[in-house]
């Protein structure tokens, strides 16, 4: 009886392993592969179906490798990024050769692997099911999709038809189970936006819902945010062709501090094209990341973790933050203190000042104006072993207390914007920014900078209009640090850390105040 016991444990105990990973109970097995897609010589070239699908093929013959050696792993979903696939840079003709026909409704249930004789055009989608169901794993992946539309539809496009960038999901069976349009399209004038919002998501049976949403879309309240609030998400996936843009809108970096900011894990998968500024993918958790950047070698990766099944409920997050913007309407608009629990009102356009304090000695520093991220930002330059410092534009104030462990030679400043940034995009944005400098002159704060040495504590806080805020922290080679504490107090929102694991790129509050778009 007892060799019977041990050889059900045996068994039960390898049930529970896959490739040396034991899956804890609340947990699940992800994976994201970054991808360095095969690209068309000449995307604006006008090539027939066939020549289209043996590029693609290309293409997933690279996506199949990865499923197996995800699978093997214990993954129990992967996510490919946005164009990796069929590539960019096309017209609206061009395209067409590669693009599959989908349903956007639900209601028809199809495993296109199975029944690939339902649809015409649907090659890549059959493989992708394949490769879902050969692996037993939910795969998530980007295509360039069509539609016939008729021209009583007021929104239909001239040539009747419609082209959208497309995420489709497929469960462990190879069934089509979600498929998300693309809405905020990024100078893709190949394809359409939607008519109307997609509010996409899928169950699984690890962790529950996850939602779907497409790169650019990251940074609007529709479909993404509106998504996660409406259907109380906990769970993203995330295929992007992200370039990066530091200081503040790296990949890695925003994707993490999304997932901070909403309580939630985001699995995100990027395209991997160095000399274009595209990489960063991760998989991410509220407080722990696993990620991937490498501007500086050629060839996919892919990554594979374990993460909890957040429980945070976001609603009463969001609900929080909101109560509290309603009372900044309540409260004065700007303050003035050396403290976060000493913060005294003005009045809106009286003259304010920064300050240093160094070993008892009193200075105050001059404010400049450089360009950051395309906006015109309002600086002071942070000088000296510490000090408390103070800088504003229009009603945002951010505040900054911070104490440096070793001087360098490396030049930090505090940052402020507040107003709609209009180049690659229209969007309101209120950032409070401790960033290094590219240089020793004040003219190189807000350029792109990779490295640094510098270890600093500090308090950074603003008094932000709105309860969308997300906490920014990345430190020398592009890596990601997690502050201490952050949250609002005294109607300011505040990020705090003692001493950054590695040099101190970005510190930020980086705030969407959406209905100002």
């Amino acid at each position: 009886m007892a060799d019977l016991c041990w050889k059900l444990f045996i068994c039960f105990f390898c049930c529970q392993v896959v490739s040396g990973r034991v899956k804890r109970e609340g947990h699940y097995i992800a994976a994201v592969y970054e991808h360095e897609s095969i690209l068309s010589p000449n995307p604006t070239a006008l090539v027939d179906r066939q020549s289209a699908l043996e590029l693609m093929g290309r293409n997933l013959d690279i996506y199949e490798q990865q499923a197996v050696a995800a699978a093997r792993q214990g993954a129990q979903i992967i996510v490919f990024p946005e164009d990796g696939i069929h590539g960019f840079n096309f017209t609206r003709s061009s395209i067409y050769p590669y693009l599959d026909f989908v349903l956007h409704s639900q209601s028809v249930k199809w495993n296109p692997c199975r029944e690939p004789y339902l649809f015409n055009d649907t090659e890549v989608l059959q493989r992708l099911s394949c490769m879902a169901m050969k692996n037993k794993i939910f795969l998530v992946a980007n295509l360039g999709t069509k539609q016939p539309c008729e021209h009583t539809d007021p929104h239909c496009p001239s040539d009747g038809r419609y082209q959208f960038n497309t995420n489709v999901a497929f469960n462990a069976d190879g069934i089509l189970v979600a498929t998300y349009r693309k809405h905020n399209l990024y100078f893709e004038y190949a394809f359409d936006t939607p008519p109307e919002p997609d509010y996409k998501f899928f169950d699984t049976p690890f962790a529950g819902k996850f939602g779907m949403f497409t790169c650019f879309d990251i940074l609007f309240f529709e479909p993404a945010v509106n998504l996660i609030r409406q259907y109380n998400l906990k769970q993203i996936v995330y295929p992007t062709a992200w370039m990066n843009q530091l200081p503040l809108l790296s990949a890695v970096e925003f994707q993490q501090a999304f997932a901070t900011a909403f309580n939630i894990n985001i699995l995100a998968a990027n395209i991997h094209h160095p000399t274009l500024g595209m990489t960063g993918s991760g998989i991410y958790t509220p407080v722990k990341s696993f990620i991937y950047h490498n501007m500086e070698s050629y060839g996919g990766k892919l990554i594979v973790a374990e993460i909890p099944v957040t429980t945070t409920d976001y609603k009463t997050n969001v609900e929080s933050n909101e109560r509290v913007r309603e009372n900044l309407h309540h409260s004065c608009k700007t303050s003035i203190g050396t403290s976060l629990d000493d913060q005294v009102c003005f009045k809106e356009g009286e003259e304010t000042h920064s300050k240093v304090l160094e070993k008892g000695n009193e200075q105050f520093l001059p404010v400049f104006y450089s360009e950051m991220m395309y906006d015109n930002f309002t600086f002071v330059p942070v000088w000296g072993e510490k000090g408390e410092l103070q800088v504003c534009a229009n009603t945002l104030c951010c505040y900054l207390n911070y104490t440096r462990a070793v001087l360098t030679d490396e030049l930090y400043a505090l940052g402020v914007f507040d107003g709609l940034h209009t180049v690659h995009g229209t969007y309101y944005v209120q950032a409070c920014a401790l960033v290094k400098c590219g240089g020793l002159n004040f003219s190189t704060c807000g350029e792109e900078v990779t490295h640094a040495t510098a270890l600093i504590d500090f308090q950074l806080w603003g008094n932000m209009s709105t309860p969308y805020i997300f906490p920014l922290l990345l430190t020398s080679g592009i890596t990601l640090d997690f502050a201490d504490h952050m949250g609002w107090k005294n109607n300011h929102y505040f990020i705090s850390k003692n001493r950054t694991s590695f040099g101190l790129l970005t510190a930020a509050l980086y705030g969407r105040w959406y209905e100002k778009d």
